[in-house]
């Protein structure tokens, strides 16, 4: 019988290595990407370029990624970048480049595909694959039972690496989970294999709890109260126990998930059940005084979100608005179309009727719009499928509001 063999690669430092392939001086060195596309690199007389550093940023973004060197200082991802420059503020800052990530990301799982086709994409820089059938994976030697495994997964490093000049890290274990923990274990260009009976509980049973993928913040701290901290812990607690406190479903996910259990398939094609654009300014804004550039950030958004819903061949049925205030509380609105629409002017005239439904006494820190119930371009009903009246994209939003 043909065992199970699933594989999790996820690129190393993603955007940050693709920003040191464009600036290869800046290796071995702490770099921080992030805060809008703000502080590019300054050319200098003599041909050399001026990086900004951390100490030198001011304003409310947050750290998209970051090289190991930056991690060792204790700066994240979604840190805050004032709270980042007070750790390393002699760190280096560049701007973020979605464009060029993206392309990169296409040219990695294009090599992945080239040598194992079974892939379930999991985001711009991480995937699933399939290697049961893929030839070879399954050999084996009298020195290395898992011979076949370990060289397929060899090909995928390879393959990337020469596709793209950039590392990864390849777990295959028999599913998804256990995958998705192994791939974390050896980084960065790790490879790390979880195949043997004692794998699960000499590599996967010591992590804490947390990196389970499906344990969040709130059920770990649940977890904590009941004195479990680790994956083995939490493997040896009583199952009955985690039904009582947790729910028959969850708490039953729980036991399996502790024991390395998975029967998720990898999943080739998912529709997206929302698409979504939103910003973050660099400072709050007022809904009255800086109503125009607000209004300008609106239909910005919303020519952006229609250009995805084109680019990828949507079209959405409800419209939703996304605002943060400046004391972090959260407002939404949808609103459901009598028809479906990819259509910048459109989206933008049935979010501003989300707009007048919520509260603008405070300054806004974020603001951001969404299309849902989507459905393939030319695919909608077609009893809905009549042309809608268009909407002037320069209507104004926050004009009307009393100064």
């Amino acid at each position: 019988m043909r065992r199970r063999l699933i594989a999790h690669l996820d690129m190393d430092a993603f955007y940050a290595s693709v920003e040191l392939l464009r600036y290869p001086q800046l290796r071995g060195q702490p770099v921080v990407i992030g805060g809008g596309r703000r502080h590019q690199p300054q050319p200098q007389a003599d041909g050399s370029l001026l990086f900004s550093r951390l100490a030198d940023y001011a304003g409310r973004g947050v750290i998209t990624t970051a090289t190991y060197e930056a991690r060792a200082l204790g700066v994240h991802s979604a840190m805050g970048m004032m709270k980042a420059a007070a750790l390393a503020p002699d760190a280096l800052l560049l701007p973020v480049d979605f464009d060029e990530y993206r392309r990169y990301s296409r040219m990695f799982k294009a090599a992945v595909a080239r040598i194992a086709p079974v892939i379930e994409d999991r985001g711009i820089d991480e995937i699933y694959i399939d290697l049961t059938e893929v030839p070879g994976a399954q050999d084996a030697t009298a020195e290395d039972p898992h011979a076949g495994a370990r060289a397929v997964a060899r090909a995928l490093k390879d393959g990337v690496r020469a596709a793209t000049g950039l590392s990864c890290s390849v777990a295959v274990t028999p599913n998804k989970l256990l995958s998705k923990l192994g791939s974390d274990l050896d980084k960065p260009d790790g490879l790390t294999l979880l195949l043997d009976e004692g794998d699960l509980a000499r590599r996967i049973w010591p992590l804490p709890a947390r990196r389970v993928n499906g344990i969040g913040p709130k059920a770990n701290e649940r977890l904590q109260a009941l004195g479990i901290h680790t994956v083995g812990e939490l493997a040896a607690a009583d199952p009955q126990l985690l039904v009582e406190r947790f729910g028959a479903h969850y708490g039953a996910w729980l036991h399996e998930a502790a024991h390395g259990r998975d029967e998720r398939p990898v999943v080739t094609h998912q529709e997206p059940r929302s698409i979504s654009r939103e910003t973050t300014f660099e400072r709050d804004l007022h809904p009255r005084r800086d109503r125009e550039a607000l209004g300008a950030i609106f239909t910005r958004l919303c020519e952006q979100l229609a250009a995805d819903l084109q680019r990828k061949g949507y079209v959405g049925k409800t419209i939703g608005l996304k605002l943060r205030y400046e004391d972090f509380a959260i407002a939404t609105r949808v609103v459901t179309l009598p028809h479906h629409t990819q259509d910048a002017s459109q989206i933008r005239h049935w979010a501003g009727q989300c707009l007048k439904r919520v509260p603008l006494d405070k300054r806004l820190r974020l603001l951001g719009v969404r299309a849902e119930n989507l459905c393939k371009a030319g695919e909608e009903p077609p009893a809905v499928r009549e042309e809608a009246p268009a909407y002037a994209a320069s209507l104004p939003l926050f004009d009307s509001l009393p100064d």
